[in-house]
């Protein structure tokens, strides 16, 4: 009998830590995990992130496999995390109705839910009992579904899908002008359910839309009508807004730790290298500690001053939340993944041995990463006094699943089992490369003979619409017709893509549609036009 090699004996200790913390609490028909087992509740965010841990130790698995039992724990582990992403998918396509009245109305009340039960796919709380809209998980969910079909899993099985994934983009691709409730789901930090715009949300919107643009979603056996097709434009103003507003997260957060998120692993939405380390110093210096990061300052949740008879705070007592903010260890993982993303070894050995110091384990062995450390009450005077002095205490869940996933995952990646490119098959770790210098090229035609003779007359000799065939060239507003027919789907009663509204960027590609080519004129051109015809 063959004996197990090292690198057996190390997976089948995270595949033991994965299955006692998260998978065995998988539902056997819907896929879904709830935050915690006493919970029926499956929310977006975590279930992707638990799927990221599966499919990681999947892929480690196939690399590592010993013996025929390896492979098929790789299989089975494979089928877990479609099942998770399915079952998710299931999920929204019930609230499809939802997702096509926001398309035009971008109200709160009608966004997707952010929490589902793990028995049935439905809803478990009222559209105005939560803050449902959180443009970043459902953005996050897009761009893993993205990474993980690049990958070679199979996750999307229909037509009638693909238009549903096709309207998920149509959701997002505003992130950059929706205030929503944001990576906490309780928007501005007076918790008084004020949605405002998010740095967090607009940054993984990007990179969902620039990893899902022109992916075909059945993968290599797939076809055009697959596809899914982003109007660049979006993504271009996503990133302008993103730029202008980082290292600040929004109106009320100066600095939020969930930026690291998109900086960094798994978002990878930031392309100014100088940008993303004046973030990252930033909660360094403002949000770091001994157990974690705090969230964001003034952050009263889990903390001993919260009153937990209520929700909400006033402003004027945010104050008494100062150096006491809870400390999230889930924070020194993000810091652990930038480290080994970037090739940086210091840092993430540094903050790994921080990380082990405040790990929970244990009879058996296992580490568990709990959801944060707060000040006791009899030590919040020491330490308001003396910040970082006092010992903390574990509080919330134990393991928080998104923590215990990522924590799995990072193991996994510092010990060689995966490669970063694995991870990342869509390479967006290569955003902040030196990209060629753009050439802005302006081709200028005649609408027909009579101007391109006026034309001549100044010296502009140029070609007419005709004589550039077999380019047709049409205005902007067929291409926006064009595509305002994607993601229509009969079946579920999807109307496509709402706004004519058609960028510079779209307009400055050639497009192919059956064997015909096709240019369209800017749309800022024409309304120019237009004005002055009518000023006339």
């Amino acid at each position: 009998m063959r004996s197990r090699s090292n690198s057996g004996v190390r997976l089948d200790y995270y595949q033991r830590i994965l299955y006692s913390t998260i998978i065995k609490n998988q539902h056997a028909v819907t896929g879904l995990i709830p935050a915690s087992p006493d919970q029926g509740h499956a929310w977006i965010r975590d279930n992707v992130y638990a799927a990221m841990s599966i499919w990681t130790l999947a892929m480690a698995y196939k690399k590592n496999a010993d013996l025929d039992e390896d492979r098929a724990k790789a299989y089975e582990l494979d089928q877990s995390v479609v099942k998770i992403m399915r079952g998710l998918l299931m999920c929204m396509m019930r609230q499809v109705e939802k997702l096509e009245r926001f398309k035009y109305s971008q109200s709160p009340k009608d966004a997707l839910h952010a929490k589902y039960s793990i028995e049935d796919y439905n809803t478990v709380v009222g559209d105005n009992e939560w803050g449902h809209l959180q443009i970043d998980a459902t953005s996050l969910y897009v761009l893993m579904l993205s990474q993980m079909t690049a990958s070679g899993l199979q996750i999307i099985f229909t037509l009638d899908e693909v238009a549903f994934i096709q309207n998920l983009v149509f959701y997002i691709e505003a992130a950059y002008r929706i205030p929503d409730y944001g990576i906490w789901e309780r928007g501005d930090k007076t918790n008084h359910g004020l949605p405002e715009l998010n740095a967090s949300s607009i940054g993984m919107a990007k990179a969902a839309l620039e990893a899902v643009n022109d992916l075909d979603l059945f993968g290599a056996r797939g076809g055009p009508a697959s596809m899914i097709h982003v109007l660049a434009d979006e993504a271009q103003n996503c990133q302008a807004v993103l730029e202008s507003m980082l290292p600040r997260e929004s109106n009320s957060k100066e600095i939020d730790a969930a930026l690291l998120s998109i900086v960094g692993f798994p978002a990878f939405a930031v392309e100014d290298p100088e940008l993303i380390h004046k973030t990252k110093e930033c909660i360094r210096r403002k949000l770091q500690g001994r157990y974690g990061c705090k969230r964001f300052l003034r952050d009263g949740y889990k903390t001993a001053r919260e009153d937990p008879r209520r929700q909400y705070y006033e402003p004027w007592e945010l104050h008494i939340f100062e150096t006491i903010e809870c400390e999230w260890p889930l924070f020194y993982i993000y810091f652990i993944l930038d480290g080994l993303f970037s090739g940086d070894k210091v840092q993430a050995e540094e903050y790994y041995e921080a990380l082990e110091e405040i790990v929970i384990r244990t009879e058996n062995g296992l580490k568990l990463l709990p959801e944060m450390y707060a000040v006791p009450p009899d030590k919040v005077e020491a330490e308001k006094a003396n910040p970082h002095s006092q010992e903390r205490v574990a509080v919330g869940k134990i393991p928080q699943m998104w923590g215990q996933s990522l924590y799995v995952l990072s193991c996994l990646l510092k010990e060689g089992f995966v490669a970063v490119g694995e991870l990342d098959p869509m390479n967006r770790r290569l955003i902040t490369e030196k990209k060629p210098d753009l050439v802005v090229q302006v081709v200028i035609l005649a609408e027909d003979k009579q101007i391109q003779e006026k034309l001549r007359e100044y010296d502009f000799d140029v070609n007419t619409v005709s004589e550039v065939m077999p380019i047709e060239v049409h205005p902007a507003r067929v291409l926006s017709e064009i595509y305002a027919q994607l993601g229509k789907n009969r079946k579920l009663k999807l109307s496509g893509r709402p706004s004519h509204d058609v960028g510079l960027l779209s307009t400055s590609k050639l497009y192919m549609l059956g064997d015909k080519i096709f240019a369209f004129t800017p749309q800022m051109r024409r309304r120019s036009y237009r004005s002055q015809s009518l000023r006339r």
